[in-house]
């Protein structure tokens, strides 16, 4: 019988690397969609992370600051925001408070998103629909991403406007997004598998965040809240929604 020899391991998210971490350090593992890798212990540091793993980060922390700016602008008299997160990475916590939106002036508070895994005409009991009654709502955990739909529908509901990391929100009826695209990070990572495959060592290869973003509006959903967008917001959106 033949040995195979494994020579690089490619993981998404937090929730995979953490159980490959500790079945092995010295097999090289790639990771895509790991939001803070140093927090997690999989790494020393962005620029040198050591050890067996590097990858890809979803966000660059400053964009929790860029959230809150376009809440702001999209509804001025905005004063709190709620940040809808997953409770197991508290990097969202931290980013929000290191970047908190120059010039916004809105103060933010914590929701945990785990219990929006609940069934849809149970959600309301745990909390979301009262945390979204603050009026305002930015999001980006897994969480939030697995229940778009859920958070989407809510917000709608109860008149809320939401700013979103990703696309998909607001094909789903979100009204503002400003994040990544989804599918560049797994072509760069295959770059990084291929130099591991070359010889060189994963703890070698910085860890890197998305350098470029996206701002997508669905003017179909902001005129159902009643907003009127600012015309250089739209100037400035890459796609734009009717």
């Amino acid at each position: 019988m033949t040995a195979i020899t494994l020579l690089s391991i490619l993981a998404t998210a937090t929730a995979a690397v953490a159980p490959l971490q500790r079945a092995t350090r010295t097999v090289p593992i790639v990771f895509v969609n790991v939001i803070d890798p140093v927090g997690a212990g999989f790494v020393a540091s962005l620029a040198r992370p050591g050890g067996n793993a590097t990858g890809f980060m979803p966000f660059e922390y400053s964009i929790s600051g860029k959230w809150l700016e376009l809440l702001k602008q999209i509804l001025p008299g905005v004063t709190r925001a709620v940040v809808l997160r997953d409770p197991a990475v508290a990097s969202r916590d931290r980013a929000v408070r290191r970047h908190p939106g120059r010039g916004a002036d809105i103060g933010h508070r914590g929701a945990p998103g785990r219990r929006a895994r609940c069934r849809r005409d149970r959600a309301r009991h745990y909390g979301l629909r009262a945390h979204l009654q603050e009026r305002a709502d930015r999001n980006g955990s897994v969480t939030a991403i697995v229940h778009r739909e859920l958070i989407v529908t809510l917000a709608a509901r109860h008149s809320l406007p939401a700013v979103y990391p990703y696309r998909y929100h607001i094909t789903a009826g979100g009204l503002i997004a400003y994040g990544p695209d989804t599918t560049d990070p797994y072509r760069r990572a295959a770059v990084y598998v291929d130099r591991i495959f070359k010889g060189e060592k994963p703890g070698d290869l910085p860890v890197q965040a998305p350098t470029k973003y996206d701002l997508i509006i669905n003017l179909k959903t902001a005129k159902a809240l009643g907003l009127e967008i600012p015309p250089t917001l739209l100037a400035r959106a890459d796609e734009v929604i009717e």
